[in-house]
């Protein structure tokens, strides 16, 4: 199966997944918060060359691998912080926004 060339198909898309990575990049927050934002968006986006990538990363920086198998079921897992389940449920609000809400 072909994937998805982002640039060309959904530039409008891309660009905003960029913003979202640069701003990401800004915050004074620790790399292993931003891997499991990033992995859940993938897990929400069905992304599996993202959240390979972003799984690899978390691992290098050292996260577990149980917090790993738990952030699809974040909800469900005590193995998160009270920050880290504000930041997981954000991140689920603006992935599941429907393209028609990025003009």
């Amino acid at each position: 199966m072909q994937r998805l060339d982002y640039p060309a198909k959904g530039a409008k898309v891309f660009n905003e997944m960029l913003k979202v990575e640069a701003a990401l990049g800004d915050l004074s927050i620790d790399v292993l918060m931003k891997e499991i934002i990033k992995i859940r968006a993938s897990q929400l986006n069905g992304c599996s060359f993202c959240l390979d990538m972003h799984v690899k990363t978390a691992r290098k920086h050292g996260e577990r691998e149980m917090r790993l198998h738990h952030v699809a079921v974040w909800r469900e897992s005590n193995l998160f912080s009270d920050k880290e389940r504000m930041a997981l449920e954000l991140t689920e609000a603006l992935t599941k926004l429907s393209p028609e809400g990025l003009s």
